[in-house]
């Protein structure tokens, strides 16, 4: 089925709420597939995965290191391991699982994804990224190293 636009006499074809959903499920169908590789896959037994780059040549953690590990724990139920790995990664899972469930709803509806992030909000994760990155690495910051 197309709708013929009368201004610019176009023909714009309808989505269907399949059709919709399809990004949606591609993502989520991506994002399970790579947990389910990490779940199964042991981060914490060397050689399955490289090491940080930054970790390597500086020995600094980056604020990535120790994501592996904790998707790893959070898969298998250790939430406290989890988050002693790596806390923003567990924040971001959970922040994904939220934001993928709006953008179905807003999608199954016929609506844009919606969420917009101003320079503020930015600004501000990145910060905190940094602030979380340089408190890891300095001596009183040891319960945040992975």
């Amino acid at each position: 089925m197309r709708d013929v636009n009368a201004d610019s006499q176009h023909v714009v074809p309808r989505v269907t709420p399949l059709g919709r959903l399809a990004v949606p499920a591609g993502i989520l169908a991506a994002v399970a597939g790579a947990f389910a590789y990490v779940g199964t896959i042991d981060p914490n037994e060397p050689g399955h995965y490289p090491v940080c780059p930054l970790y390597r040549l500086t020995g600094l953690y980056c604020p990535g290191c120790g994501g592996l590990r904790s998707a790893h724990a959070f898969i298998h139920g250790d939430f406290t391991a989890a988050l002693q790995d790596n806390a923003p990664a567990v924040a971001a899972y959970l922040g994904f699982a939220v934001l993928w469930t709006v953008w179905v709803v807003r999608a199954a509806r016929g609506r844009p994804p919606g969420l917009r992030l101003g320079p503020v909000q930015l600004w501000s994760l990145v910060a905190l990224m940094l602030v979380f990155t340089v408190v890891r690495n300095l001596p009183f910051g040891g319960w945040l190293h992975p």
